[in-house]
C-alpha cells in the first residue's frame, strides 16, 4: 500500500489509498452514503405539492368574500329601491316604477308599493346571484315605510 497526498485542499495530510489513487472503500462508502441521504432529505418540489394542496381552498375563500360582497350589495340596493318606492308613493306617484328605476337590472327587483291612508309601505325583493355554481341564488327582501302626504289625497 502506497501513501498519497490527500485530495481537497487538505495540504498536509495524508491517508492510505489504492494504487490509482483513488480513496479507499470506506471513504467511497461515506460518500455514497452521504449523497444518499441527501437525495433522501432532498425536498424540491414538496412546496409545489403543498401549493398546490392549497388552491381550492383559497379559491373557495375568494369566492365565498365575493359571494358575501354581492349579497351585502344587494341589501343595499334593495333598501334604497323601498325607501324610494315608498317615498314616490306617498305622494301620489308611481312607487313600483321608481323603485325599478333605483335598482341594478341584473338583480332582478320585484317592487310593491302600497299606498295606505296613514302610511305607505313598499317591499323590494333582490335576486343575488350565486358566484359558486353549486349554491342557488340568494333572495333578499327589504321593506320602507313613509308617512303617507295628506296634500295628494
Amino acid at each position: 500500500m502506497r501513501v498519497v497526498m490527500g485530495r481537497g485542499g487538505r495540504g498536509g495530510r495524508w491517508w492510505p489509498s489504492r494504487p490509482g489513487g483513488r480513496p479507499t472503500t470506506g471513504r467511497r462508502l461515506r460518500g455514497l452514503r452521504d449523497n444518499r441521504l441527501r437525495v433522501l432529505r432532498d425536498d424540491r418540489g414538496v412546496s409545489m405539492l403543498e401549493f398546490a394542496g392549497i388552491i381550492p381552498i383559497l379559491l373557495v375563500v375568494g369566492l365565498a368574500a365575493i359571494q358575501l360582497g354581492l349579497i351585502g350589495y344587494g341589501i343595499n340596493q334593495a333598501g334604497t329601491a323601498a325607501r324610494a318606492a315608498a317615498r314616490v308613493a306617498s305622494q301620489g306617484g308611481d312607487g313600483n316604477g321608481a323603485g325599478q328605476a333605483s335598482v341594478s337590472a341584473w338583480l332582478s327587483p320585484g317592487v310593491n308599493a302600497n299606498e295606505g291612508p296613514d302610511v305607505t309601505t313598499a317591499t323590494v325583493t333582490v335576486q343575488v346571484p350565486a358566484v359558486i355554481p353549486l349554491f342557488d341564488p340568494i333572495e333578499v327582501q327589504r321593506e320602507a315605510t313613509m308617512p303617507t302626504d295628506d296634500t295628494a289625497n
